[in-house]
C-alpha cells in the first residue's frame, strides 16, 4: 500500500469514528472507541480486550486493558443509533454502486470459551462449522452486487438463560427480554425494516431459517418476495397448481371450510419436485 493510499484510508477510518462519536456519548469516549475499532481491524486471533489491548498499546497493555474493558462494560449507548448512524454513513456509498437487490437474513456465532457471557451456550456456530460454546446473533443485512452492510442485529438468547434468574441477573439480561426463536428474531428484523423504509429486495435465507413456516408466510404478507432453502421433504406446490378453493355452500348443513385436496390437487415433496434433488431452494409461489 502506498503512502498516498495508506493516508486516504486513515483519513476514512477517522471520519468514520467521527462519525460515530456523534450518537456514542460523552467525548471521553472517543479514544477507546477509536482504540477498540482499531483493534476490530487489527490481525489478531481474538477480537476480546485483552489481545487488542496488547496491539493496540504494546508499551502499557495493562492500563489499554483497563480501559477498554470499561469502555465495553459500561458502553450504555444505544446499539439502534449507533446502527442507524452507520446506516446513514455507508449506505449511500453502496447505493452508488446500484440499488439495493436483497435482504439477508442470517445469524453469526461467536466462539468463546467461559459460560458468563451473555447467551453463550453449546449451538452451532458458522465460524466453526459445528457445534461448539458460542454466542450467536440473528442478523439482517441490505446488499447489491457491491456490498452488503448489516442493518439490524440482535443477541439470541437460548431457553436454558431466559430461565435462568440467576444468570441473567449476575449478567444484567432486562427482565423484559423473553425467549424468541431465531426465525422470530428474523422476522422482527424484516417488519422494523419495512416501517423505517429502508430500500427493499428479495429476502434470501438458508435453510435454518427457510424451513420456519411462519416466517415465509409473514415475510410475503409484508409484500416481500423471498428465496428460501427448504429441507427436502417440505410440501410443495408445483408451478401451475395448487388446492381448489373451497366448494361453494349450498346453506344446507355446515359451510365447507378446508380447502379441497383431491389426489390430483395435493402437494408433493420438494424432493420430487427438484431435478437434480440434492437441494430443494424454491421461490415464495411454489412454497405451500
Amino acid at each position: 500500500m502506498g503512502l498516498a493510499k495508506s493516508a486516504d484510508v486513515a483519513s476514512r477510518f477517522s471520519a468514520f469514528i467521527d462519525g460515530l462519536m456523534s450518537v456514542i456519548g460523552h467525548a471521553a469516549r472517543a479514544k477507546p472507541l477509536r482504540d477498540y475499532c482499531t483493534g476490530l481491524m487489527m490481525p489478531c486471533d481474538r477480537k476480546s480486550v485483552e489481545p487488542m489491548a496488547a496491539i493496540t498499546a504494546p508499551d502499557r497493555t495493562a492500563a489499554q486493558h483497563q480501559s477498554l474493558l470499561h469502555f465495553v462494560s459500561q458502553g450504555d449507548w444505544s446499539d439502534q443509533q449507533v446502527l442507524a448512524k452507520v446506516r446513514d454513513m455507508v449506505l449511500p456509498d453502496i447505493e452508488r454502486h446500484g440499488p439495493i437487490e436483497a435482504w439477508i437474513i442470517d445469524d453469526t456465532g461467536f466462539p468463546k470459551k467461559g459460560r458468563h457471557s451473555v447467551g453463550v451456550a453449546r449451538q452451532y456456530c458458522g465460524q466453526l462449522g459445528k457445534q461448539d460454546n458460542c454466542q450467536v446473533a440473528v442478523t439482517l443485512s441490505l446488499a447489491n452486487h457491491h456490498a452488503s452492510l448489516p442493518v439490524a442485529y440482535r443477541l439470541y438468547l437460548p431457553k436454558e438463560w431466559v430461565t435462568d434468574r440467576i444468570r441473567r441477573r449476575k449478567a444484567g439480561v432486562p427482565k423484559e427480554i423473553t425467549f424468541k426463536t431465531k426465525p422470530a428474531i428474523a422476522l422482527d428484523h424484516s417488519r422494523w425494516a419495512c416501517a423505517a423504509g429502508l430500500p427493499r429486495g428479495v429476502v434470501l435465507m438458508d435453510a435454518g431459517y427457510g424451513t420456519d413456516t411462519a416466517l415465509r408466510e409473514n415475510i410475503t404478507a409484508l409484500g416481500l418476495s423471498y428465496v428460501a432453502g427448504i429441507q427436502p421433504q417440505t410440501s410443495v406446490w408445483a408451478l401451475g397448481t395448487g388446492p381448489r378453493p373451497p366448494k361453494k355452500w349450498s346453506g344446507n348443513g355446515r359451510p365447507p371450510k378446508l380447502l379441497q385436496r383431491e389426489s390430483e390437487y395435493r402437494p408433493i415433496s420438494a424432493k420430487k419436485l427438484c431435478d437434480p434433488p440434492a437441494i430443494a431452494c424454491l421461490a415464495q409461489d411454489h412454497v405451500a
